[in-house]
């Protein structure tokens, strides 16, 4: 009996319940209702987020294709839906007066303002000529914030399918003996990290967020999370590699990609700042006997599933957590965003941190380090922007362009936004530390399987 009730608790610690409040034991479903509902809830989740499908020429996932549709064929919507949201975004620090609770809620108010000016001066048309370049004001508005805004609260709804009827607490149970040990998380982060890698890293969060408000993770893991998981998805990776000129060797690039960005994160969680972060949960840990681990990860589903009693509840909890996470983001990502590209384009300061990557690049033995370094810097600003800075450059940078463009996970134009809008504790000058060992780290293991992939003609 004792084991049975630790088994309840989950395998990394987590409470069997996901949802916002516990179900009282009365209440509970029957066993074989609670099969179904895993099954069913489980499988649309799974099928929604992780299965392509081909629609009007395009593959990807079916919330995308809706948010996709949207943004293109009711675009007059999405924008009115976009400045709903920036609206609510823009009002509610002021209305619950979380705008004076520190310095950082104070210019992320101030940024969110300036993001609902800059918005309407550029559907109005009333914007200078040089923030109105395709590469400033329309690609943050039509590109980032316009796709962000859609996708979030839909996938937030759907993502109730995924983390509120048990399969959240089995996968938890299952993977934690790869993940505890190699990237110091939960078993549960593994869902974090293949909804981010295959849908938004705008999702990813959203489920970090979620779990750790939860109590399910420590601080310390939600931030080895939401810095080492929290990728762009694996559509953009396309985007990226058609820009560098690396479709045709696609199937090296993402692979190793994928490595590189998890081995970076398994080193960056044993090093400051991360390392020093809380890592204090009150999560009782599984005990279970040698060969039952698969049937704890079932009972537990199953106890999760059992008080999962409220369905309309689950599903506008999510939803809400999305209209809000969505509302506080987009603002953000126009005005963050256009600031670190203004940077990028017509200052130094990008040219000089790329001074503090050139000793890597060097090492890394790439043709041009000092070029690379300066254009591989320009993405603390906008992720993107590697590849476009470089996409005239020799193969071997290229291909690192293209793996830092992924790897380093944070960026101003959106990513940093996204984590300051949640309650993970990490703080703008945190990231940037956080963001710079990445850049290194990726720069020298993604330059040594670069001349190892050129040495045995996988790229040429």
């Amino acid at each position: 009996m004792a084991e049975q009730d630790t088994i309840k608790h989950g395998q990394s610690g987590q409470p069997a319940n996901t949802t916002p409040d516990m179900t009282p034991p009365e209440k509970l479903l029957s066993t074989p209702i609670a099969i179904l509902q895993l099954i069913v809830f489980s499988t649309i989740g799974l099928v929604m987020f992780f299965v392509p499908f081909t629609i009007g020429e395009k593959s990807t996932i079916l919330f995308d294709h809706g948010a996709t549709y949207l943004v293109n064929q009711q675009h007059t919507l999405a924008v009115t839906l976009l400045f709903l949201l920036m609206i609510y975004g823009v009002g509610k620090p002021f209305y619950d007066g979380s705008w004076r609770k520190d310095i950082t809620n104070t210019i992320l108010t101030v940024f969110k303002v300036i993001g609902l000016v800059l918005a309407v001066m550029y559907v109005s048309g009333a914007a200078p000529d040089f923030i109105m370049e395709k590469d400033m004001l329309p690609f943050l508005f039509e590109k980032l914030a316009l796709p962000v805004g859609m996708i979030v609260p839909i996938g937030a709804l759907i993502l109730a399918f995924l983390v509120g009827f048990g399969l959240l607490e089995m996968v938890g149970v299952l993977m934690q003996p790869i993940m505890k040990p190699i990237w110091k998380t939960p078993g549960a982060s593994a869902i974090d990290a293949v909804a981010s890698f295959v849908g938004s890293y705008s999702i990813g969060l959203l489920i970090t967020n979620r779990v750790y408000l939860q109590k399910q993770y420590s601080a310390r893991e939600a931030i080895i999370i939401a810095t080492g998981f929290s990728t762009v998805s694996a559509a953009f990776m396309v985007i990226v590699a058609k820009t560098l000129g690396l479709m045709e060797f696609w199937n090296v690039f993402f692979w190793s990609t994928l490595v590189i960005t998890f081995i970076v994160t398994a080193i960056t969680a044993r090093i400051p700042p991360i390392s020093r972060a809380n890592n204090e949960v009150d999560r009782p840990e599984l005990t279970y006997k040698k060969g039952t681990r698969l049937a704890a990860a079932v009972d537990l589903g199953l106890a999760t599933s059992r008080q999962a009693t409220d369905l309309k509840h689950i599903l506008w909890s999510n939803f809400r957590d999305g209209i809000t996470m969505a509302a506080a983001i987009v603002p953000s990502i126009i005005a963050v965003g256009l600031t670190g590209l203004l940077l990028a384009k017509y200052t130094p300061v990008f040219d000089a941190l790329g001074l503090l990557l050139y000793p890597f690049t060097w090492l890394g033995g790439l043709p041009d380090p000092l070029v690379a370094a300066k254009g591989m810097s320009a993405g603390l600003a906008e992720m993107f922007l590697p590849a476009l800075l470089l996409s005239d450059a020799d193969i071997l940078t290229r291909y690192v362009a293209g793996v830092i463009s992924i790897s380093s996970v944070l960026f101003f134009s959106a990513m940093i936004p996204c984590v300051l809008a949640t309650e993970i504790p990490l703080s703008v000058g945190k990231m940037v530390v956080i963001w710079f060992q990445r850049v290194v780290l990726s720069i020298l293991l993604a330059a040594a399987f670069g001349q190892l992939a050129l040495y045995f003609g996988w790229i040429a």
